[in-house]
């Protein structure tokens, strides 16, 4: 089986080295999405869904961003997704706290002003586990590096969101420790997409996958290989 696996906002491919050597019975793929890692951004018109297409079928594997990616990709070609994991997705539409809206306010000050690395500093202090910062601190500002280097090109997504489409497997996975928003939104997308499993890892935050590997890689060999 192929499994794709899409990272999240905070980072590139590398997040998943843990999970790669895990899931290495599998043929893994693990992406840099446009505007991260080894993938520069787009000039013209873009969609991550059609970035995502070519290397299906598959199941696929997202957090975070890379998450709400994966949930749009399944929605709009469910036949193409063999099974579906949601770690700490993001959602369409979703209403952040007042938390939430004021770290995105201080990032984006931060963008606005020129300052990729106090954004990136915002961004570890708020996301990430503090023995995670120097793994993670050298991914996130090449991603805002990259998505800084010219005007920001348009983005599509599809125009159809519907979840009662998921007819594959589902497993739905939040750290204990991440922000309400997530573990709220893991709660609701187990509740509203037919028959989702959902599991909860204890001690992790918005990384799972770096914060808890062992729990995460047990969750994603036992989904994967029923």
């Amino acid at each position: 089986m192929r499994v794709v696996l899409l990272h999240s906002a905070l980072g590139d491919s590398r997040l998943w080295e843990r999970q790669v050597a895990a899931l290495s019975g599998f043929e893994v793929v693990a992406p840099d999405l446009p505007g991260y890692g080894t993938s520069p951004m787009p000039r013209e018109e873009f969609s991550f869904v059609d970035f995502v297409v070519p290397h299906l079928p598959a199941a696929l594997v997202g957090n975070s961003f890379g998450g709400m990616v994966a949930l749009r990709t399944a929605c709009a070609h469910p036949e193409l997704v063999s099974r579906l994991v949601l770690i700490a997705p993001g959602l369409p539409g979703w209403q952040w706290t007042e938390e939430l809206r004021e770290h995105f306010a201080v990032e984006e000050a931060a963008w606005e002003a020129g300052d990729l690395e106090a954004a990136t500093e915002a961004n570890l202090s708020f996301w990430v586990a503090p023995e995670l910062h120097d793994e993670v601190r050298p991914q996130q500002l090449r991603a805002l590096q990259l998505q800084s280097a010219h005007a920001e090109p348009a983005l599509r997504w599809p125009e159809e969101f519907d979840v009662s489409v998921l007819t594959m497997p589902v497993l739905v996975v939040v750290g204990t420790r991440d922000k309400a928003d997530f573990v709220t939104i893991a709660e609701h997308l187990a509740e509203t997409i037919p028959g989702a499993e959902f599991a909860e890892v204890e001690a992790a935050g918005h990384l799972v996958g770096l914060e808890q590997p062992a729990a995460l890689n047990q969750l994603l060999l036992d989904f994967l290989s029923a």
